[in-house]
């Protein structure tokens, strides 16, 4: 297997050989172009995004700032919204769903490192001749009509259900099963999200 290939495939690569550095480094900077634009720049921000952010549907809208990776290893589903400080470490790949509302500070971070410091720290590859570090990754995936709080981190190989609600400031580190509204660090299921929840349901809600 190519490193690329163990990355994807969630297991130990090496992150600084095959043009990876090359290619995080196009993307840190696209970032930083986008950072600078504002949203009355729509054909200046829409040029970038098809270089950093090839693989999204219509509708797909970025606040900004946003941080990523890569950025080619990101999907988002049409109409999909994400607000300020948008971070997107997408060493495995990042799907998200369609009509997914994504709050501000939120982090999706598939890099998943060692805990022993001996097998974390960096080091000098003979091979290679770089100093570099091992880890592996986990896909994340984020279904169709989710919405994910302010300050929500989602830990890699962490897949959220159609439909869910994450409460601000979650760390979600296990699997949420759809439809859920789920808060709390580790972040848990507190209940279903059920037909009472609409707002239909709650005439006190709107004004006279």
């Amino acid at each position: 297997m190519t490193e690329k290939e163990k990355m994807f495939a969630g297991k130990i690569y090496d992150p600084f050989t095959e043009g990876m550095p090359k290619e995080r480094t196009i993307a840190h900077k696209l970032c930083n172009a986008y950072n600078k634009t504002d949203e009355t720049q729509a054909k200046k921000r829409e040029k970038i995004l098809k270089k950093l952010l090839p693989n999204r549907g219509n509708g797909v809208y970025l606040q900004g700032p946003v941080f990523f990776d890569f950025g080619t290893n990101i999907t988002m589903g049409e109409n999909s919204y994400a607000n300020f400080n948008f971070t997107v470490l997408d060493e495995g790949k990042v799907t998200i769903g369609a009509n997914v509302f994504i709050g501000p500070n939120v982090s999706l971070l598939t890099p998943i490192h060692p805990l022993c410091w001996q097998d974390r720290n960096v080091f000098f590859n003979e091979k290679t001749g770089n100093v570099t570090n091992l880890e592996r990754a986990g896909a994340i995936t984020i279904g169709d009509n989710c919405w994910l709080g302010g300050n929500v981190t989602v830990c890699g190989g962490v897949t959220i259900g159609e439909g869910c609600v994450i409460g601000a400031g979650s760390v979600v580190t296990r699997d949420i099963p759809p439809n859920s509204l789920a808060a709390g660090v580790p972040c848990k299921v507190i209940r279903e999200i059920s037909e009472n929840d609409r707002l239909s349901a709650h005439p006190e809600y709107f004004a006279d």
